[in-house]
């Protein structure tokens, strides 16, 4: 299945997406919370209510009609983790890590899949990376490599905005990666049972219409299972979590000159199977 958060009118709903259509779960003859991490917190309870709904498709909405937000609005924790494909290290000029890098967005940087992205006034060296998003489905802790994947309730696709100069005066990486607006996420997301292999999808960014990225998760140096694992051991994941699992070469800041980001560029991030992203670049 694919879960969208939209606006029909002036309150958020949730729904499943059908090609065109959209399915919302508000139902009145089903209890189905009205926003996603309560959807996911709930859903093998909920699953068979869902599936009766979008069967029955009392209600159905017009896919162009609405306005597509991010599909987890406020999640707990947002993990990213860095330097996760080799040809990525290779044009930042870094070793290959011995261990897995981690560092957090902050809750501000969420955006939606269309809207758009601020280029702030600090800095003019925003950039772009395409990312493989994976949203937490259950809670763990210690989670084992071979139990990480039923941790998984899905994913979607994610732009890890990152503002260059920002990001490389500390050796954290936090506030570079946490400015108003620089995670859009999206479009919808998918259910992992649609993707039983996350590590065979192909990965894309364009800037105006230009490939600058192009890559497949299979080569990804630490694979999915490990990040969940790894990050479990210290944190407590929970429902609606998401993780930023890395992106390819072809960033802005390893092209010869640089070439970052201006007002008016357009960013399109797109993964196999799950859709893409289209969003904007304006001045603060």
């Amino acid at each position: 299945m694919k879960l969208t958060t939209f606006t029909n009118g002036s309150s958020k709903e949730i729904g499943i997406v059908l090609d065109s259509l959209i399915v919302p779960l508000k139902q009145e003859e089903y209890d189905i919370p009205d926003d996603m991490i309560s959807l996911i917190e709930k859903w093998d309870e909920l699953l068979d209510n869902v599936k009766n709904i979008v069967n029955k498709k009392n209600r159905v909405i017009d896919l162009k009609k609405v306005k597509i937000h991010q599909p987890v609005i406020n999640p707990k924790k947002i993990l990213a983790h860095g330097l996760n494909y080799a040809d990525h290290i290779s044009e930042m000029k870094v070793e290959k890590p011995k261990n897995q890098i981690w560092f957090s967005k902050f809750n501000n940087s969420l955006n939606g899949p269309y809207d758009p992205v601020l280029l702030p006034s600090v800095s003019s060296k925003t950039d772009y990376e395409v990312e493989l998003v994976v949203i937490i489905g259950k809670k763990g802790k210690s989670i084992s490599v071979n139990d990480s994947l039923s941790h998984v309730f899905g994913y979607c696709v994610g732009n890890d905005v990152s503002v260059r100069d920002w990001q490389m005066k500390t050796s954290q990486w936090t506030l570079g990666k946490s400015f108003d607006t620089h995670g859009p996420i999206g479009p919808f997301i998918t259910t992992a049972d649609e993707i039983p292999n996350p590590h065979c999808l192909s990965i894309q960014s364009y800037v105006n219409g230009e490939l600058r990225q192009n890559s497949n998760t299979n080569k990804l140096i630490f694979k999915i299972p490990d990040l969940i694992s790894y990050i479990s051991q210290a944190i407590t994941l929970e429902p609606g979590d998401l993780i930023f699992t890395g992106t390819p070469s072809g960033v802005g800041l390893g092209m010869k000159p640089p070439i970052f980001l201006k007002s008016g560029d357009v960013v399109k991030c797109q993964i196999d199977k799950l859709g893409s992203i289209e969003n904007i670049f304006k001045d603060e």
